[in-house]
């Protein structure tokens, strides 16, 4: 439970931040101005669409936050056994930083309207996303072929749930990424692009984040930072 209000306190400071930085927070009737003038809403439709990424992923980390929280209750149960970490994990991981390294790339030369270098730093990020899919999925086999299947013990189950959900979204991720790759290399200047590379960009650094901690959950250090959290609100 201390987990899941920690979690839910970090995505409320991250919206929190988020709807400053989009003046959500600013209070018209305070700013200086003739009187006959009317207060000026300039809210653009970039605004917009990055607000409505950001109350997404605030969804889905909610989501992710209460599988977490069942996660680490179900763990004190006695036929809880704790399942082995695929040393494949590891190179999902890195392909998986690699990839949202890529999309940063393409969006730091979208602003700067270079379009050749944007092309090839999307389809790195298409690429390399792909291959994190493929990953995940020999991942699972690999524990499929040593016995652990998903109905054997409840920690299997809930290993191949949760990456399974997150894999999802991976896939999610890809079909926009994937239109906005196809647009660059269609000849779309950078500016008309610029958006979809910014959000892509912005969904795939949270489905990073989202991919870490679950990494540390299974691979058990996660309780060590329970155990913390639970002696300092004790």
């Amino acid at each position: 439970m201390s987990a899941m209000l920690i979690f839910l306190a970090g995505i409320a400071v991250v919206i929190t931040w988020w709807m400053a930085q989009q003046r959500l927070t600013s209070k018209p009737w305070l700013e200086v101005g003739n009187g006959g003038d009317a207060p000026r809403y300039d809210r653009s439709p970039i605004a917009t669409a990055k607000i409505g990424l950001g109350v997404f992923l605030a969804v889905v980390g909610a989501l992710f936050t209460l599988f977490i929280s069942a996660y680490f209750m179900r763990m004190g149960v006695e036929d809880w056994w704790a399942i082995p970490i695929p040393g494949l994990l590891w190179v999902n991981t890195a392909v998986l930083m690699v990839s949202s390294i890529a999309l940063q790339w393409a969006k730091i030369e979208a602003h700067k309207n270079q379009t050749e270098v944007m092309k090839i730093a999307l389809l790195a990020g298409l690429v390399t996303g792909v291959v994190f899919l493929v990953g995940q999925v020999f991942a699972w086999r690999e524990l499929a072929l040593a016995g652990y299947v998903l109905a054997d013990n409840p920690a299997n189950s809930f290993f191949y749930l949760i990456t399974g959900m997150h894999g999802l979204h991976i896939v999610g991720g890809l079909v926009a990424l994937c239109r906005t790759t196809l647009k660059a290399w269609e000849g779309a200047r950078p500016d008309r692009v610029r958006l979809s590379v910014e959000l892509c960009a912005m969904y795939w650094h949270f489905m990073l984040l989202v991919w870490l901690i679950l990494f540390a959950l299974f691979a058990g250090w996660a309780n060590d930072f329970v155990d913390i959290c639970r002696q300092l609100l004790t």
